[in-house]
């Protein structure tokens, strides 16, 4: 399934170019790679410039250019079809001892220059093309020691070089002689033939599959979904790719999709976690398809700009509310096919994390869904924070490092498919209210979405608030409102303290209320007396609050509460809080 996915999104690619005109994927045999500088020779070898193809800013960056697929180079030495680093194409690489590298930028790679030169020699002898009789020329006539004299630069080291005949339009490679001897080896008259699981067609089957690179924290070199390298991972005497046949065509077409999914500039990829998860759609039409591609990148990454946002997220209300998505946005059609992919680097291979296949329509109500369960008020955001905002709220000291990478893959599941929050987010949250007293809005609105999603599926009884509910009679719910009210007591009597009560007693009085409530009941006492002799009128306000909240609880506090429990009790602290805020600034603003 998910190949098959994949080989038919590059047939739409094929079919569509970029903003500039170019093919959004390279045609079968080649393949986007990163070219650093092209080597300019003439008809006799001689190398006459290097001309850098880099991109602009302040550090510039090689930029994508169609060549020959590379070689899959895992191990031993495989020189790449007229392009290829400096060590193959002009026998250099950068120095690596740091004691001798400022004298000796440089040092010889002989063994991958002559693979390189012996290689391509061979394959042009024959030619009467002037620009391939020119790079035999040029490999004739080079030594690695030229690369200390002009043209040639330090900055060159390492990166992928190309050829261009002076004089002439084009690169090399892109000949017509070129492009016909490339097609020739593409030929393996050797291949074994068999049924593609992918297009059904018998056809050469691939031994190995092209490199799938821009997974976070892959190889450089790329990886593979699939790959067979060991005796233990073969069956019935097959070797390689025969275990899980796949043609040569289709190999190539699903790993160039992923490859264009995976490059963060086409917008098809975002990364949650040490999880790189693309995404595609399929239509009848590549508006459909786009605009469907794009409200997704909008939800899990919101725009920065506020009213473009609030756009975003006011269709979502709308689904939620039960309006179709056609009438909601003309251009986003229900029946959009809709595919989500999560891969995560594992050594030279590349795993799947999750997959989904559903339809344009259901995911917008599992994001309509995510979008009501977080809603709280007072809204705590300007723009809807992605996944990755709220997942940022459970990592030690808010870094991205931090992040649990379970987690991250296991919540995105939860949003994209509408099933429970996983209970290891809620757990996360409390620890981290417990570790460091941080009640914000965001870690209050995720305890809510868990809770509310384990009340619609009926784990728990009742229905999580978005908003200070005084009819509650949960106990946890309302212990936490308790708590709020104690402390606001204790603040207006005896004002800002470097260690109040929600420093001191927080994480005992949500877990275990029996331990800690009578406590700070006495020391309310106190606090109100005191509160009567300067703000009567505060006093009685708070005193009501205490006496109604009190009245609602069991005659005995709780001995221990669950994990359910204390994000209910979480929940009624900054609910209750809130509400305190709210007065406080709506009294501010009448005598103002």
């Amino acid at each position: 399934m998910i190949l098959s996915s994949l080989a038919r999104y590059y047939q739409r690619l094929a079919k569509e170019t970029d903003s500039v005109g170019n093919p959004k994927v390279p045609s079968y045999g080649f393949s986007e790679e990163k070219i650093g500088w092209v080597l300019v020779i003439n008809q006799d070898g001689q190398l006459v410039d290097v001309v850098p193809n880099l991109s602009d800013g302040k550090k510039p960056q090689p930029k994508l250019l169609n060549v020959p697929r590379p070689e899959k180079r895992t191990s031993g030495v495989k020189a790449n079809f007229l392009w290829d680093k400096t060590a193959y194409v002009l026998g250099v690489e950068s120095n690596k001892d740091k004691a001798t590298a400022k004298e000796q930028p440089f040092v010889i790679s002989q063994k991958t220059f002559e693979a390189f030169k012996q290689s391509h020699l061979e394959l042009f002898k024959d030619s009467q093309d002037l620009g391939l009789q020119a790079v035999c020329h040029f490999l004739e006539k080079w030594q690695p020691e030229h690369f200390s004299q002009p043209p040639c630069l330090t900055e060159m080291l390492d990166a992928n070089l190309v050829f261009k005949l002076d004089g002439c339009s084009g690169y090399i490679h892109q000949r017509e002689a070129a492009q016909t001897l490339w097609a020739d080896l593409l030929k393996d008259d050797n291949a074994e033939q068999g049924i593609c699981l992918i297009s059904g067609a018998n056809a050469p089957i691939a031994r190995l599959h092209p490199a799938i690179k821009g997974v976070f924290g892959g190889q450089s070199s790329g990886g593979s979904i699939i790959s067979f390298n060991k005796e233990s991972f073969a069956s019935f005497g097959k070797e390689q790719g025969s275990n899980a046949p796949v043609s040569e065509v289709s190999a190539f077409a699903y790993t160039t999709t992923l490859n264009y999914l995976l490059r963060r500039e086409n917008n098809h990829c975002l990364s949650i976690g040490d999880t790189s998860t693309v995404f595609w759609a399929e239509a009848d039409n590549s508006a459909n398809a786009e605009a469907a591609e794009g409200f997704f990148a909008s939800v899990f990454s919101p725009p920065d700009d506020e009213q473009e946002s609030q756009k975003v997220f006011n269709i979502l209300e709308q689904i939620a509310k039960g309006r179709g998505i056609k009438e909601v946005s003309p251009d986003l059609a229900p029946d959009t096919r809709f595919y989500i992919l999560g891969l995560a680097p594992n050594a030279a291979r590349i795993s799947i994390r999750f997959w989904l296949d559903t339809t344009f329509g259901q995911l917008a109500e599992h994001l309509a869904q995510h979008w009501q369960d977080l809603a709280i008020e007072p809204c705590p955001w300007k723009t809807f924070p992605s996944i990755w905002r709220l997942l940022l709220q459970t990592a030690v000291l808010s870094k991205t490092e931090n992040i649990s990478p379970v987690l991250a893959g296991e919540m995105t599941r939860a949003v994209i498919t509408g099933s429970l929050y996983p209970m290891s987010l809620l757990s996360q949250l409390i620890a981290r209210i417990r570790a460091d007293g941080d009640i914000n809005g965001l870690r209050i609105a995720m305890i809510k979405a868990v809770l509310q999603r384990r009340f619609r599926k009926g784990f728990i009884q009742e229905e999580i608030p978005m908003s200070l509910n005084t009819e509650s009679t949960n106990p946890a719910y309302l212990l936490g409102r308790l708590f709020a009210v104690l402390e606001r007591i204790q603040t207006q009597a005896l004002g800002d303290l470097n260690a109040g009560i929600a420093d001191r007693y927080y994480g005992s009085a949500s877990s275990v209320p029996y331990s800690v409530f009578p406590r700070l009941l006495s020391g309310a006492k106190h606090h109100l007396s005191r509160l009567r002799k300067d703000k009567a009128g505060m006093a009685v306000n708070l005193d009501k609050d205490l006496a109604e909240v009190i009245g609602a609880l069991p005659d005995v506090f709780p001995r221990h509460l669950s994990i359910d429990e204390q994000g209910c009790f979480a929940i009624g602290y900054y609910q209750q809080k809130q509400r305190y805020f709210t007065k406080k600034e709506t009294t501010e603003s009448t005598e103002n």
